[in-house]
């Protein structure tokens, strides 16, 4: 029989790389994750890993045995979200990555009823990029991630991971009500204002700037950060212009004006867990309460126009 935990490692190093990774995820030192890979090839009789230059690649003998861990994998987690549901109480731990301003909008509401309505049940949270949060979803870091999606710009689809629609929130030109740039009141006429945008290769950014470029101009990205909450008080002091999602103003009036764009456009904000894992009771119990979260959630409390 061979090992699942050496197997498991083989996975792990497939997916990230390197062996100083797998030994960061799974709290091992590299030295007992090379040995424990060490004796997985002297079980199977094969070579799994040559070395080239300072890193180590599978061969392909190892690839056959990542993928039928991989169901082995899956096939447990099913096996284990099939017993908890089979029992009365809903229990467990679910580690949640989200981004930032779902964070602040959802996640307070959904956290206190967790505690109210499923009191054994512990969520773990942790802040992530949704592109980053969709891989480590996959590669079991966590087991649900809150996620968004930009108007033509789909995000990153892993099929070991089902997709659950939770809301939508439109975006709009966010200007402030004093300063030069008071006055704008469309993205056309924000081309000679300093803008303030998330960093690049961020789906917003990319987004932003083709909104931008469509209205005839290049935006002068002035200023760049991805903290939503620094972003509203460049815009709120009078020092920039931006295009923000309406679920950051969640729970406070707006400091600053916002306009509507041309098309209405909105971000689409999902879940995703992995479909074996999905049937598990507390899964189930953190989607519920995120939906009733989302419920809540409507425009801002005072657009000035």
């Amino acid at each position: 029989m061979l090992d699942l935990r050496r197997l498991r490692l083989l996975r792990e190093l497939k997916i990230r790389g390197t062996l100083a990774d797998v030994a960061a995820a799974l709290s091992y030192s590299p030295s007992s994750v090379s040995q424990q890979l060490a004796l997985l090839e002297k079980e199977v009789g094969v070579e799994l890993l040559r070395k080239t230059g300072r890193r180590v690649v599978l061969t392909a003998q190892a690839d056959v045995l990542v993928a039928h861990t991989a169901e082995l994998l899956e096939t447990l987690e099913r096996a284990e979200a099939d017993l908890a549901a089979s029992l009365t109480t809903v229990s467990g731990t679910v580690r949640v990555a989200v981004f930032q301003s779902a964070a602040l909008a959802l996640m307070p509401d959904a956290l206190t009823a967790m505690t109210r309505d499923y009191p054994d049940v512990r969520v773990e949270m942790v802040q992530r990029e949704p592109e980053t949060a969709l891989y480590e979803t996959f590669a079991r870091d966590f087991d649900l991630v809150i996620a968004e999606q930009y108007p033509g710009h789909a995000a990153p689809r892993h099929p070991e991971l089902d997709q659950v629609p939770l809301t939508e929130d439109a975006i709009r030109l966010a200007v402030p009500l004093v300063g030069p740039a008071a006055g704008i009141s469309s993205v056309a006429g924000a081309a000679g204002a300093a803008w303030v945008m998330e960093p690049r290769g961020s789906a917003s950014r990319h987004w932003a700037e083709q909104a931008c470029r469509l209205a005839g101009f290049e935006p002068d990205v002035r200023y760049e950060t991805a903290d939503l909450q620094a972003q509203i008080r460049l815009i709120e002091s009078g020092n920039a212009v931006a295009l923000m999602p309406d679920l950051v103003w969640t729970g406070r009036n707006v400091p600053v004006q916002l306009f509507d764009l041309d098309e209405n456009p909105r971000r689409s904000i999902f879940t995703s867990a992995r479909r074996a894992g999905a049937r598990r009771p507390a899964v189930l119990a953190v989607r519920e309460v995120l939906e009733r979260a989302a419920a809540g959630v409507g425009r801002p409390d005072r657009v000035p126009q």
